[in-house]
């Protein structure tokens, strides 16, 4: 119970996981509300409404500067980090989503065009069991990866809201 005790009393990471809980929460209440179904997925998956990693990063940033101040070295690293963890959500990790969707839909097209990996057609090219396999596997590439830029707002806005909100022990 003491360790308990002990991780609990670290503002820093109270603020951070109060910020990225409140972001799944939120995300996957979003998704329920617009589709009427519980995805648990939501939960713990990255992208979409509010963007929990923006979430993270910028109630941390916040959360330092409350605690060690605005022109510490700690502030500034935790801003750094948060700057660069925004960026790679709305940029890399964005445009990886954006591939999936659409290596998803050739998967797809390819799928109807040749039959499914159980018939006996095979793609035109190579020995087509090792094509089939890579090209026609039973699981989709995640789609939902990184974030538009008004989700990573809401994020970075949330965290701010929960850093300010949670008391400086």
């Amino acid at each position: 119970m003491g360790s308990l005790r002990i991780l609990f009393s670290n503002y820093l990471i109270n603020v951070g996981f109060v910020a990225w809980f409140s972001a799944q929460l939120i995300k996957t209440l979003l998704v329920l509300i617009s589709t009427k179904k519980f995805e648990a997925e939501r939960l713990f998956g990255a992208g979409g409404m509010p963007s929990s990693h923006s979430a993270l990063a910028c109630s941390m940033a916040i959360g330092m500067c409350r605690k060690m101040g605005f022109d510490s070295p700690e502030f500034a690293l935790a801003l750094a980090f948060a700057a660069v963890v925004m960026y790679d959500a709305m940029g890399v990790r964005r445009a990886a989503g954006e591939q999936a969707k659409v290596l998803n839909k050739m998967v797809f097209d390819f799928s109807d065009l040749w039959g499914k990996p159980d018939r006996e057609k095979k793609p035109p090219q190579g020995d087509g069991e090792e094509n089939e396999k890579s090209i026609l596997g039973d699981k989709a590439l995640k789609e939902y990866l990184g974030h538009t830029p008004l989700e990573v707002l809401g994020g970075a806005l949330l965290g701010i809201l929960v850093a300010m909100m949670i008391k400086v022990t």
